[in-house]
């Protein structure tokens, strides 16, 4: 299988769109206003795609398809043979090149490229700037609903990739292990309470998201976030490194930088801050 750039741009998509084993997923999951009724609020992502999506993507669903609907967080991974029975059924087979976009920001499109890695299938691009970079580049878009002949798809779990509370708490005390949050500053710190309580797992360093996003959406240059990975230890192979963040969203996103900078082997804390915040049993620490 020919390997891809983990991150494209619109000008490779726009070549590359019509090749037989490509496979572009949107992966917009955005959630809706709460109504006030106590119902979980369904995710906008369906209407999104429907609306408008690049020509040949299907809506890959993170909020509804694609995650345990029996977890009390959101978004949280699938068993391994439903997942694959959900991607087969996208399309998404042993040879297939699958693309992922988001409607901006990336953290869409990182969430899903990390279930895909968890599951072993690293063939794998992301649109960098998802969609709204696809349309400034003066790429046309599609309204409706697409489908791909079904695939069978593999799913082989990479446990270590997969971090639950017992194992980041056995990290605490492990100088082998680098606990790395990718909220803002603030929450860090633990001058909100966002999550049930307000702190963060002890020892743990912050690199926030946002700072790696620039004003049109897209990833900063790697030269320069290099810097930033560097800085909190976690280009350092002797260490192990666990992201987390509110519910394993934005820490997929500093898994799939740390990938492209070499570092394929990070684990995501996949209920995070939503799970640690609810369990007064578990630690936390604050600069407040």
């Amino acid at each position: 299988m020919t390997t891809h750039p983990l991150l494209v741009d619109a000008a490779w998509l726009t070549e590359h769109i019509n090749d037989e084993n490509v496979r572009v997923l949107d992966a917009t999951a955005e959630r809706g206003h709460p109504d006030g009724s106590g119902r979980p609020v369904p995710s906008l992502g369906p209407a999104l795609y429907a609306r408008a999506h690049i020509p040949g993507a299907l809506h890959a669903d993170l909020d509804r398809d694609l995650a345990d609907p029996d977890a009390a967080v959101p978004f949280m991974a699938l068993d391994s043979e439903t997942f694959a029975e959900r991607l087969g059924a996208l399309g998404v087979g042993p040879d297939s090149h699958v693309v992922i976009y988001d409607q901006g920001g990336n953290i869409w499109s990182s969430r899903l490229w990390w279930n895909l890695h968890l599951e072993g299938f690293d063939n794998v691009s992301i649109l960098d700037g998802g969609l709204p970079a696809w349309q400034l580049a003066g790429q046309p878009t599609r309204p409706g609903v697409e489908s791909y002949p079904v695939a069978t798809f593999t799913a082989s779990r990479r446990h270590e990739l997969y971090a639950d509370k017992e194992t980041v708490l056995r990290a605490i005390d492990d100088e082998g292990v680098l606990l790395v949050n990718s909220l803002d500053p603030a929450t860090f710190r633990g001058e909100t309470d966002t999550y049930g309580r307000p702190g963060r797992i002890p020892g743990s360093v912050n690199l926030p998201y946002p700072d790696l996003i620039d004003a049109a959406g897209l990833l900063r240059p790697l030269d320069e976030v290099r810097a930033d990975y560097e800085k909190i230890g976690a280009l350092d192979s002797g260490k192990k490194v666990i992201t987390y963040c509110g519910g394993g969203l934005a820490a997929s996103l500093l898994a799939f930088e740390l990938a492209i900078l070499g570092r394929d082997d990070v684990a995501v804390y996949d209920a995070s801050m939503y799970e640690w915040g609810a369990d007064e049993s578990l630690p936390l620490e604050s600069t407040r």
